[in-house]
């Protein structure tokens, strides 16, 4: 237990929503840098999904349903070694981040991160 509190990382929903503009911004990101953001934004299905789970989404929400089990495949696919396959996979997963996060947000289950929040 203690092991995987010290491995805890706060939910940042900014980096979140950095990572997801790199994904799916119309400029490719650099063949050398799409392992990492890969991984990230896997880190972020794991994060999201973890949450849907633990506040029982698919259980109350269809679309949520579809939205986590997107998620779950989408994180458990293998980065393709083609880089312009690797880049769809990267997209999709963006997308995946991106609605499950709308989706948490929306339900309660998570914080809108602070960029997303109306300058008052």
């Amino acid at each position: 237990m203690l092991a995987r509190f010290r491995t805890w990382t706060p939910f940042d929903g900014d980096a979140l929503l950095d990572d997801v503009a790199d994904a799916l911004d119309t400029v490719l990101p650099p063949e050398a840098e799409v392992e990492q953001l890969s991984s990230r934004l896997r880190a972020h299905l794991t994060h999201l999904t973890s949450v849907a789970a633990t506040a029982r989404a698919e259980e109350r929400d269809k679309r949520a349903a579809q939205l986590v089990a997107r998620a779950r495949q989408t994180r458990e696919e293998d980065v393709p070694g083609d880089y312009q396959h690797a880049a769809g996979h990267l997209r999709r997963m963006g997308w995946a981040v991106n609605e499950l996060l709308d989706l948490l947000v929306a339900t309660g289950c998570v914080k809108a991160p602070e960029s997303l929040k109306e300058e008052k």
